[in-house]
């Protein structure tokens, strides 16, 4: 017993040693702007968001600051850069360097950093055209976007107006991650569970009511804070919401899985043992799942 209790508090130390390394290593999510086009296809182009602001994270405009080209003569994209550099547009939004062709996919993802006003240009090397939107603004933590250019004529040498931009919120997605989180989160503390040895039928069903009431509420506590407030907001509210479940699974435990225990299971300090050790795991976990799968979480 003493050795598990050594080796679990040596997990814990160790987890929260490195836990602030990564909220403030930059690692946590990001907001992010997603475009699918519409009516381009069998068109090669490449989109870019024009910024309100002549820089946003790593991202700037040419001349911001000192050597911040981010490509020259030998890249393969060079000369498609220098027409986003070229371009001037009317109401002094900045290019900001970053761009993707979108001819396959049919879709801009700008996933770090994206700028909070924008518009979306579009560039046409075939015609050597432009078509540009108006001002948009970041709508949520994750805005997504519909463009439908099926109406626009493409003409040579041109700066064409007229995508009809509208939101497109991927609720679907959303849906699946928040499922997958909460299923992910019960299985780790269940693991745990069973490692401190609470492996009786009735003490895994309390543990697995008590999941599925935390984590529905936490998960869905998050993604409104997500929705509406975004980063800064979900990461402060994530480390608070993450101390009352700990404390209410912690005050469950003590007083439900004592009962009718012998030994060590008997003991309300080797519950909340329990509590602070699966919560501690799902947290980090969480986190390394997060950096393998962008966005999940």
């Amino acid at each position: 017993m003493k050795k598990k209790l050594y080796i679990s508090m040596l997990c814990i130390t160790i987890i929260l040693i490195f836990i602030p390394s990564y909220a403030y290593g930059d690692i946590g999510p990001k907001p992010s702007i997603v475009i699918n086009f519409k009516g381009l296809e069998g068109e090669t182009y490449y989109a870019t968001l024009l910024s309100e602001t002549s820089s946003t994270g790593p991202y700037s405009a040419v001349g911001r600051f000192q050597g911040d080209y981010r490509y020259d003569g030998d890249d393969d994209d060079y000369e498609i850069w220098q027409k986003f550099v070229d371009y001037e547009d009317e109401d002094g939004y900045y290019f900001l360097q970053y761009f993707n062709e979108c001819t396959e996919t049919s879709q801009f993802r700008w996933g770090y950093h994206p700028p909070q006003k924008f518009k979306i240009l579009v560039y046409f090397p075939g015609q050597d055209s432009f078509a540009v939107s108006e001002i948009y603004e970041r709508y949520a933590f994750d805005s997504y976007f519909k463009a439908d250019a099926a109406d626009i004529d493409i003409l040579p040498s041109s700066v064409i107006e007229g995508i009809k931009i509208e939101k497109n919120y991927n609720y679907t997605w959303e849906i699946i991650s928040l499922v997958i989180r909460i299923i992910a989160t019960i299985a780790i503390e269940v693991l745990a569970a069973m490692f401190f040895g609470y492996r009786d039928k009735n003490k895994l069903r309390i543990i697995l009511k008590t999941n599925i009431a935390t984590q529905v509420i936490l998960n869905i506590l998050l993604n409104t804070v997500n929705y509406f407030l975004g980063g800064l907001a979900f990461i402060l509210s994530y480390f608070l919401a993450e101390i009352i479940v700990f404390i209410i699974e912690a005050s469950i435990y003590a007083n439900l899985l004592t009962k009718h225990s012998t030994g060590k299971l008997a003991k309300k300090l080797y519950a909340v043992l329990y509590a602070l050790a699966a919560n501690a795991a799902s947290f980090y976990l969480g986190y390394q799942i997060a950096k393998l799968i962008p966005g999940i979480f």
